[in-house]
């Protein structure tokens, strides 16, 4: 079986996910000269964060739509339709904060405003909905080719889906915050960040070879102590407190993300000492 290839065949979702990164580096440019806000609702910076957020995102369907296994025809669709979705989510967070507007729930605009609002609303379900059928996609993907990557994105998608509910959530609030200290902006991008903390270390461990056992443990163990961090995370922020604070779920999140980064740590030393080793064996042949 031919080995399948991270983002093989997606330039247009790669070009896509550059988009956003282009706009971010233009709003950082005019914050940088203007200053972030624009009366009488825009933030610069949300537009910064924003578009690079969903150019990372789409960066990362890119990589890992290629191993999903759908046919051509509906990886096609799902292609299209993130295309689309985030086409019109920079388009629309970006024009809106520069015309001094919220492009999610705006008081002050005009009718267009406030429907092209709702269309974003719209389009934010379409994302969710799809990111939901791509986790569905690599469940009942048996992992025989590439496992443990395919492993990492499983977790990864377990982490999006608490974030797509953050997002719903802000979707019913109209906002961010929630009880007295809560954001769910927090929980919302943490949670999204999965699909590169992740499926990063299911790509290191791949390239060892041999130590089974260890490859798995390592991938499961550093996984689910992500996926754990991200639920008391969420569970602090659906209590309405800080994720910042220094108390019980907080502390015991920072825990689960550092024995995360140990692992990861240990699949770069893993995969540096079998480099090494490769290539003191090809001096001695030689």
């Amino acid at each position: 079986m031919l080995k399948v290839k991270l983002f093989e065949g997606e330039k247009g979702l790669v070009m896509t996910g550059l988009v956003g990164f282009l706009l971010a580096a233009f709003t950082a440019v005019f914050i940088f000269i203007r200053g972030p806000i624009v009366l009488p609702e825009g933030n610069l910076g949300d537009a910064f964060s924003f578009n690079a957020a969903i150019g990372m995102f789409i960066l990362s369907i890119a990589a890992i739509l290629p191993l999903a296994g759908f046919s051509p025809r509906k990886r096609k669709v799902i292609r299209l339709l993130f295309i689309a979705a985030s086409l019109y989510a920079y388009t629309i967070e970006t024009i809106q904060h520069f015309r001094g507007l919220n492009p999610r729930f705006s008081r002050e605009g005009s009718a267009m405003d406030i429907i092209a609002g709702m269309v974003f609303g719209v389009v934010s379900l379409l994302l969710i909905i799809l990111c939901f059928l791509l986790m569905i996609q690599f469940f009942r993907n048996k992992a025989s080719h590439r496992p443990l990557l395919i492993f990492g994105i499983r977790y990864a998608f377990l982490s999006v889906l608490v974030a797509n509910l953050a997002g719903v959530g802000m979707i019913l609030l109209e906002g961010r915050f929630i009880g007295n200290a809560g954001n769910l902006i927090v929980i919302h991008g943490l949670g999204f960040h999965a699909l590169q903390t992740l499926i990063l270390l299911g790509w290191l461990l791949e390239k060892i070879q041999g130590k089974e056992r260890l490859r798995k443990r390592m991938i499961h163990f550093g996984s689910i102590a992500w996926s754990l961090s991200i639920l008391l995370i969420g569970v602090q922020t659906a209590l309405g407190q800080s994720v910042f604070e220094f108390s019980l779920l907080p502390i015991t999140a920072g825990i689960l993300l550092f024995a995360w980064f140990g692992i990861v740590i240990a699949a770069f030393v893993l995969v540096k000492s079998a480099r090494e080793d490769l290539k003191a064996e090809q001096t001695f042949i030689i």
